[in-house]
């Protein structure tokens, strides 16, 4: 699987994002009873990446989710406003102070009242998800569930570097 995310990611083979969705579109149909979104939202990448890259993975991915959903997807909802820093690998902690205020709402834009299905390639510390949803929160979304290709498995040198997994942080500290 991470072989495949890579090649997504970093070398444009375009037709994993479909087959990602797919995989996708089994979990969220298997709890659709509890959780029924609205719309489908993409993690956004910045400018800068966006220019670099050409595109961006997430988007590649929830497109055909949504098509497969019926749903609209909204990738102009979220912005993000503060790049990532150009080290490749981040602390955890590095992870969650790097994407604090890094994500908000396109100006004019409402998303009230609206259960959105957050979508990413890889959850790695759940900083960047918890970012986006605290904006998407933060502008009136009822409710926010994401879902990912894939989960990073951290290392214990990696948690013992920042705050422990599961625990996000603020400026006053560990969020409990």
């Amino acid at each position: 699987m991470a072989g495949a995310v890579m090649l997504l990611k970093y070398q444009d083979v375009r037709p994993l994002a479909t087959w990602f969705a797919a995989r996708m579109l089994e979990v969220v149909d298997q709890n659709r009873e509890s959780y029924s979104p609205d719309v489908v939202v993409p993690v956004p990448a910045h400018a800068d990446r966006l220019r670099q890259r050409g595109y961006n993975q997430a988007e590649l991915i929830a497109k055909p989710l949504a098509r497969s959903l019926r749903l609209p997807c909204r990738s102009y909802l979220l912005v993000r406003t503060k790049t990532r820093p150009d080290k490749l690998r981040l602390t955890v902690r590095e992870r969650w102070r790097t994407v604090r205020g890094a994500y908000t709402i396109r100006q004019g834009l409402r998303v009230d009242k609206l259960r959105v299905l957050l979508v990413d390639d890889v959850l790695t510390t759940g900083a960047t998800l918890d970012a986006c949803s605290r904006a998407l929160r933060k502008a009136g979304a009822a409710r926010v569930v994401a879902v990912t290709v894939a989960r990073a498995i951290l290392r214990s040198a990696d948690i013992g570097a920042g705050v422990p997994r599961g625990e996000p942080e603020d400026e006053r500290g560990p969020i409990r």
